[in-house]
């Protein structure tokens, strides 16, 4: 276990310590140092809580990678997700939205929390509308697969893969969705939304062409692995905005704890790290394949959080809700992956759930 957490875990050590150290920088006293730590530790829970359907999906892509790739999501991924999502993406919104500089962000960010935190709670209706519609987009496009063999909830999937084969219907459904959701707003927000959601929709795409481009002409490696490395490059490609999407509601979510951006850079990126080790633990335990029902659960997970991204630009849903509906759905598909292997022990076909 030390193998897969152990990085992890001394990231969270050194994490914690430099929060501590920077409370004390910050209040010079013993409990606001304390304070601020268990501000880190609490985020960094939250951000485990909402990604854990993150670590299964992006468990079932890489399980299909190489190992020189996986180890790469696991290096470069951790710097982008950590330094790129945490700290870089707040930033850019700032600066886009104030029309500041990188330099006046970072000083309004450290020196005018409250300005910071303003501006970037201001932009949650385009983040939950890019977000959602790129993640309903990698939901549906799971459910809606006609070569899919394996069925958790027979009654909501069967039909969706007999119609799998009718052309664009999944992006019709994120349009309608989109369209759907824009009338509960106000025409300024209205506007954001709808630009931002077909932004996700349009990005969704554009990962698919890439991928589509570079995935190798066979299953097998051509000369110096190429076509291992261009379906690699394609697949962290495709991670990384997903893993982009899934941190939009943990920034978001964030500043309800505080609007301190290095308080918020160290506890999320604990728990982004954790969510990397769970990653990396779930592919190479085979735990994705021992399990046959664990994928859906997260890909239900992920229709779950893309709704409630919609939901949360009109009507508040808290974190701790988001984080619970996506542990129960995997949850629940663990426990029906778990009934099933003991009732086929060999690997015997069965009913899925009526």
């Amino acid at each position: 276990m030390f193998k897969h957490f152990g990085g992890s875990l001394l990231f969270t050590a050194a994490g914690l310590l430099l929060g501590a150290w920077y409370g004390w920088e910050l209040t010079g006293t013993l409990d606001g140092m304390l304070g601020i730590v268990w501000i880190c530790a609490v985020l960094a829970v939250l951000e485990v809580s909402l990604s854990f359907d993150n670590a299964a999906v992006n468990a079932s892509v890489l399980k299909d990678m190489s190992p020189v790739w996986q180890q790469r999501f696991l290096t470069w991924g951790i710097a982008i997700a950590v330094f790129g999502m945490r700290i870089v993406f707040p930033l850019v919104i700032v600066m886009v939205a104030a029309q500041l500089g990188p330099i006046e962000a970072i000083n309004l960010a450290l020196n005018s929390p409250a300005e910071y935190q303003r501006i970037v709670s201001d932009a949650h209706i385009g983040l939950m509308g890019f977000g959602g519609a790129f993640l309903g987009m990698v939901g549906l496009k799971y459910f809606f697969d006609s070569e899919k063999e394996v069925d958790w909830i027979a009654a909501i999937e069967r039909p969706l893969s007999k119609v799998a084969e009718i052309e664009a219907i999944a992006i019709g459904l994120v349009l309608a969705a989109i369209w759907g959701t824009s009338t509960m707003l106000a025409d300024a927000d209205a506007l954001t939304f709808i630009i931002a959601a077909i932004a996700g929709l349009l990005v969704y795409l554009a990962v698919e062409i890439v991928n589509h481009l570079l995935e190798p002409p066979t299953p097998t490696t051509g000369p110096n692995g190429v076509g291992v490395a261009k379906a690699g490059f394609g697949a962290f490609l495709y991670l990384e905005v997903l893993d982009a999407s899934f941190s939009f509601d943990g920034v978001i979510g964030a500043f309800a704890l505080t609007n301190n951006l290095i308080i918020i850079a160290i506890g999320l990126g604990i728990g982004a790290m954790f969510v990397r080790s769970m990653t990396i633990f779930l592919v190479r335990k085979g735990t994705m394949s021992e399990y046959r029902y664990l994928e859906h659960g997260a890909f239900y997970a992920i229709m779950a959080l893309a709704i409630i991204m919609f939901i949360n630009t009109f009507a508040h849903i808290p974190e701790v809700i988001t984080g619970l509906i996506g542990a129960v759905l995997i949850g629940l598909a663990f426990w029906s992956s778990v009934r099933w292997n003991k009732s086929n022990p060999d690997g015997a076909p069965e009913d899925a759930l009526a």
